[in-house]
């Protein structure tokens, strides 16, 4: 199946995620920090790449999503946020940060299964 590279400081959210995928046959890479992230999606040129809005700052996630579509990497980003629940604001794919969906914190097994197959389609 597919590649997809999942960008998240959370062990919990990346182990969570991983099962999930796998056992609809994906492949995952993962990275705990922006540094590590940014390398493996060079390196390997995943599917998908789920990222997480926030790591070691509040706005890493933000900051890598434009570093990749500064460098032209066109793989589709699925982001993990909760900031719309911490600060009460809502946002959507493109306006704020160059991603093709945002899914809520805490995330259904279903849902991210419907995120990724119309992600990868």
């Amino acid at each position: 199946m597919s590649l997809i590279a999942i960008i998240d400081d959370d062990p919990d959210i990346i182990e969570a995620t991983t099962l999930v995928l796998k056992s609809k046959g994906h492949k995952i890479i993962t990275a705990s920090n922006p540094e590590d992230g940014y390398e493996l999606v060079i390196l390997n040129k995943p599917d998908l790449i789920i990222l997480d809005v926030m790591m070691d700052e509040p706005d890493d996630g933000f900051f890598l999503a434009q570093k990749f579509r500064k460098e032209k990497v066109k793989t589709p980003i699925l982001m993990y946020t909760s900031v719309s629940k911490a600060i009460g604001f809502e946002f959507g794919a493109g306006e704020m940060v160059p991603v093709d969906d945002f899914v809520e914190k805490p995330i259904s097994p279903d849902e991210i299964i419907e995120k990724v197959s119309r992600l990868l389609n």
